[in-house]
């Protein structure tokens, strides 16, 4: 079954990307806006599948391994940063491909720091999002050998939200400068 999860994986990695492109062009090029942005909200629903596997898997008596964990991670992550990402996607498809629109500004200083911080944020939302579900699975399993990996990860993932909060600190220490022309 683990084989069918990594190659989950990898066909939602795919699809979410086939999402994004053929949404923006359904949007932008075709002018279906209602059908692109249906296209575009799909991507959460691709993580929930992956999610619905890897449960299914464990609660079959598999142990948990990083496929299982990621699971969790990428709806977190999906849901918390998904909005953003279409944005910036959407902003750049515009301005690069479809030649309309104000180019993609480019942030510095407090700007930067502010912005950046905002993506801490996002990134502590997808965090409670994914622990809550790394935690929910390990209790509904109920069997703390199988599932001790799905705790670690949520332990290494804390260590890196910690990690990307203090770099997000240091930007309103030491302010990102625009380079010299």
């Amino acid at each position: 079954m683990l084989n069918f999860i990594v190659g989950s994986m990898i066909v939602c990695e795919a699809a979410f990307w086939v999402c994004i492109i053929l949404g923006l062009l359904l949007r932008y090029v075709l002018g279906k806006k209602t059908l692109g942005m249906a296209l575009l909200s799909l991507t959460p629903v691709l993580d929930l599948y992956l999610l619905v596997v890897a449960g299914v898997d464990l609660y079959n008596g598999a142990t948990a391994t990083l496929a299982h964990a990621l699971a969790a991670v990428y709806i977190g992550v999906s849901i918390a940063f998904g909005r953003s990402m279409i944005r910036w996607a959407d902003e750049r498809f515009r301005y690069y491909v479809l030649k309309q629109g104000e180019k993609p500004v480019k942030r510095y200083g407090m700007d930067y720091a502010i912005q950046d911080m905002k993506g801490v944020l996002r990134h502590a939302a997808a965090f409670v999002i994914g622990a809550g579900l790394l935690v929910f699975t390990d209790w509904a399993v109920g069997e703390a050998s199988r599932t001790e990996l799905l705790i670690q990860t949520v332990w290494k993932w804390m260590l890196i939200l910690g990690i990307d909060f203090l770099i997000g600190v240091s930007h309103f220490i030491w302010p990102k400068k625009q380079k010299p022309v």
